[in-house]
């Protein structure tokens, strides 16, 4: 996950490309564009835990790239590729992306410029989405369609559904949108596209940090016996005391090496992680 995430670090972005000053002609519709925002709810069709939201971030996109780079085979392919890279965002809003991304890949803009604003507003878009769909709108929704059903009335279910159906197709209107604003900023966005691209190696590695120290733990239950009645605790004493999450961070690390220097996959480091955790648990050292 690291890996993909960070993926933009040390790249140097130019500031154009060839063809930017004399723009390709516009190649998709506003057809293309609504199909677009539909197709967006395959987001979730190939989800796993490698790359999560990536097969179907990549796969509601194809038919638009093949439009795009007709008999570019190249370009298309290095298009594809950089769609099948780690994301998890917002259903709701991952239309905006989509067509936020499409309308840079129709001017050809630097693949650098497309993955780094891929990046950068993947996990703010999940956040904003989340918090207002999900954890607001929703379950207000919800708690008054349950009353009126508790009641027996038939508003309950027809409003959740009417509601429910309308925040689906608007997912069409955040792909106009962000189809539009792509387009109007586009010479905006190529001229910053050096501080895009550091700002969303930045946050790239901020969220890494924040996700180590939540979801990966390692903790050393292994104790050293001082006097006859006084233990110290390994973990506590040493590891807490000198750099806390340090043990998470460094099997991290190590992961990320052996994935990216080493080419180890991924499937591999999952079933070693797995094998460790059960044997170093049964001797007591976790």
């Amino acid at each position: 996950m690291a890996s993909e995430i960070v993926n933009t670090e040390n790249t140097s972005v130019p500031a154009t490309t060839a063809g930017q000053d004399n723009p390709p002609k516009t190649v998709l519709t506003r057809g293309d564009i609504t199909r677009l925002g539909f197709r967006s709810a395959l987001l979730q069709s190939g989800f796993n835990y490698e790359r999560m939201q990536a097969t179907g971030f990549a796969s509601a996109q194809s038919p638009l790239l093949k439009k795009i780079y007709a008999n570019d085979k190249d370009a298309l392919s290095a298009s594809m590729r950089d769609n099948l890279e780690f994301i998890n965002t917002n259903t709701n809003a991952a239309g905006f992306l989509m067509g936020l991304l499409i309308s840079l890949e129709e001017r050809h803009e630097s693949r650098d410029l497309i993955k780094g604003l891929k990046v950068a507003l993947f996990g703010p878009l999940a956040g904003i989405g989340d918090a207002i769909f999900w954890f607001t709108l929703l379950p207000i929704v919800a708690g008054v369609c349950a009353s009126f059903a508790s009641q027996g009335s038939i508003l309950g279910p027809l409003i959740f559904f009417f509601v429910y159906a309308a925040l689906f197709l608007l997912r069409v209107v955040w792909t106009h949108l962000g189809y539009s604003l792509g387009v109007k900023a586009i010479d905006k966005l190529r001229s910053s596209s050096g501080a895009i691209s550091r700002a969303a190696t930045i946050l790239g590695v901020t969220v890494i940090g924040g996700l180590i120290a939540s979801y990966v733990h390692l903790t050393v239950t292994a104790k050293i016996a001082v006097t006859a009645g006084h233990e110290v605790s390994i973990q506590e004493a040493f590891f807490d005391k000198v750099f806390p999450n340090l043990l998470p961070l460094g099997y991290t690390l190590l992961m990320y090496y052996l994935l990216r220097a080493k080419k180890v996959s991924p499937v591999t480091l999952i079933l070693v992680t797995f094998v460790l955790s059960i044997a170093l648990s049964w001797l007591g050292v976790l």
